[in-house]
């Protein structure tokens, strides 16, 4: 039996979006019901560096299969100009759970753009309006590109105003996208107006105010990863149907960590989670409600939801390169 070793290209390839927005609306419902586990996300700060690395493992079990995994992941802001180097970077390992054997190890980076895409997308299916048609995004860089892909595949989005202060990020994804989409560059209050916002920041001061948004601009608050982070202001979280992916994560490193640590935001302010929503425990948009956020911190059950759909796509295709990991043949 061999392991896989599946590239950036490789994990492309495999995560076809529809398979993965259903895998991670799967393990959101799992996560929900309790047939999960995840343990809390581990950080290793490395100030010497400017950098950190973060584990994060988990299996669940959906209703026709089940998965494991860890991911390994780092954040270090001085690798592009530094070292010629991403941000992130990020490896997964995938496990068979009855035997424990690594099935594969792939990018994880890759495999963390489109899962966050994908939580998106979810989140969208259910809180924005159904006749969205407008995508407001706010940042340029890589995880702006995931957000198109994956929201786009459960609306019918036609127009997309995209927002950053680098010209150059702005136009490269123009360029990508100008022959699927109406594509131009905008303000973030132009990007805000939209049906449909997602925010891909790493700002610690809001950049999104209330008078921005549209009357029912649902917002994918993706940028907040870490403590100190914030780009929506106070009001939008406090007027807002607010949904949240996992109430430890959110509280601590999400988008409403430091109105909640200042105790501006409480937990009578937070609608939900996403499982209830996709479990149908709780209501998503409703007709009587105005501007909804999804404050998304990115959890594990996601990778390991969607390096299934990788693993089992690359399998089928004979993609990847295998190897006797543990000199077992």
């Amino acid at each position: 039996m061999q392991t896989l070793l599946l590239s950036s290209d490789d994990v492309d390839e495999n995560a076809q979006m529809p398979d993965v927005i259903q895998a991670v609306e799967d393990a959101f419902a799992a996560y929900e019901r309790g047939d999960a586990q995840m343990p809390a996300k581990s950080y290793i700060d490395l100030p010497q560096y400017d950098g950190d690395f973060r584990s994060m493992p988990a299996y669940l079990l959906a209703d026709d299969w089940d998965a494991a995994g860890i991911k390994w992941v780092n954040v270090h802001p001085n690798n592009p100009a530094d070292f010629d180097l991403p941000t992130v970077m990020g490896t997964m390992i995938y496990s068979d759970p009855e035997t424990a054997f690594p099935l594969a190890i792939m990018d994880g980076t890759e495999l963390t753009m489109k899962r966050t895409g994908a939580a998106a997308a979810v989140a969208t299916d259910h809180l924005a309006v159904e006749d969205a048609s407008s995508l407001g995004i706010v940042g340029a860089g890589v995880q702006s590109y995931t957000q198109l892909d994956a929201i786009s595949q459960v609306r019918d989005i036609e127009t997309v105003i995209v927002s950053d202060l680098n010209d150059e990020a702005v136009q490269a994804f123009i360029d990508r996208y100008d022959d699927e989409f109406d594509v131009r560059s905008g303000s973030i209050a132009e990007a805000a107006s939209c049906d449909v916002l997602s925010t891909v920041t790493p700002v610690e001061s809001p950049i999104v105010s209330a008078d921005d948004l549209g009357e029912h601009t649902h917002i994918n608050a993706m940028g907040a990863d870490a403590e100190g982070k914030h780009e929506l202001a106070d009001e939008v979280l406090l007027n807002a149907k607010l949904v949240i992916d996992d109430y430890k994560q959110c509280t601590h490193s999400g988008e409403i960590n430091v109105p909640f640590h200042e105790g501006v935001l409480d937990d009578d302010d937070i609608y939900g989670e996403i499982g209830q929503i996709v479990t149908g425990s709780k209501e998503g948009r409703t007709g009587d409600d105005g501007v909804s956020v999804f404050d998304s911190t990115g959890l594990a059950i996601q990778d390991v939801a969607t390096a299934h759909v990788v693993y089992e796509h690359a399998d089928e295709n004979d993609n990847g390169t295998p190897f006797d990991l543990l000199g077992l043949n």
